[in-house]
């Protein structure tokens, strides 16, 4: 079997710790089965969260644009090239004014670029950021070679108008998550390659696993996490998860994530 977990509001509690008795439940359960973790965080960020836990198998990292190994060596990657980050930047700043967060792959790390001019949510989320060596003012305003994640931060009906611009203009070009954020007063706005989403890094998860869709359960609480609930055999919801994630579950949990709700799946599973 095959367990995959969201981070956010579904393994981590809602002050992004981990319990002990998940800790302890997890570490057990990694003896018997494949157990890992699908989340927009990136592999810095889930090193630092996930001290003490046991992983073994590949993770998903970066809302699936990175499959890598725990120890950091990338298995699959899907990325925005140069061209297409530039077109996407300049629409948003022709018709909007919003300029956007890059998260680039360059020298085998995952870099952070900002705007010269940063709006209240950007300066918010920055000041949240520990590793400070990883954020590069972008001061030519523009793409990078490879560019996994390119992310706007704006009030909601500046994320709906430039959802519906890109949606109009670059079609099935590129892949859009859009959804207001749990720790910013704001909308976040995720430009990806339309390989680079949860659902698309579960399947080739499952085959670097060799694990049939139908041994595979996964956990999730929000909206990036539909596109793998839509795939998976058994799909389970934290109490906390949206409404429209319930829809799609076979099980939704009694307990939330600050209950230890996929802890206390696995130990009775």
């Amino acid at each position: 079997m095959l367990y995959l977990s969201d981070l956010d509001f579904t393994l981590l509690r809602s002050d992004l710790t981990i319990s002990r008795y998940t800790k302890e439940v997890w570490n057990k359960r990694a003896l018997e089965d494949k157990l890992s973790i699908a989340t927009a965080r990136s592999y810095t960020g889930v090193k630092e969260l996930l001290k003490g836990l046991r992983l073994t198998e590949p993770l998903i990292l970066l809302d699936g644009t990175i499959i890598a190994m725990p120890n950091g060596e990338i298995l699959d990657m899907s990325a925005i090239n140069r061209e297409l980050g530039n077109t996407i930047i300049e629409l948003s700043k022709k018709y909007l004014n919003l300029e956007p967060l890059i998260v680039a792959y360059k020298d085998k790390s995952e870099l952070f670029y900002y705007p010269k001019e940063l709006n209240i949510y950007q300066k918010e989320l920055l000041t949240q950021m520990k590793n400070r060596k990883r954020l590069i003012a972008n001061s030519n305003y523009g793409a990078q070679d490879i560019n996994l994640k390119i992310v706007y931060l704006s009030t909601e009906e500046e994320a709906r108008a430039l959802t519906t611009i890109l949606k109009d203009t670059l079609s099935d070009t590129i892949e859009i998550k859009s959804a207001k954020d749990p720790y910013i007063n704001c909308y976040f706005t995720t430009i990806l390659d339309p390989k680079g989403d949860k659902a698309h890094a579960l399947k080739k998860l499952e085959e670097i696993e060799n694990v049939d869709i139908n041994n595979t359960t996964v956990f999730g609480d929000s909206h990036n996490d539909i596109g793998m609930f839509k795939l998976a055999g058994r799909k389970v919801a934290v109490a906390n998860a949206i409404d429209e994630l319930k829809e799609l579950a076979t099980i939704v949990l009694p307990h939330t994530n600050d209950e230890d709700g996929v802890a206390k799946y696995l130990s009775l599973e």
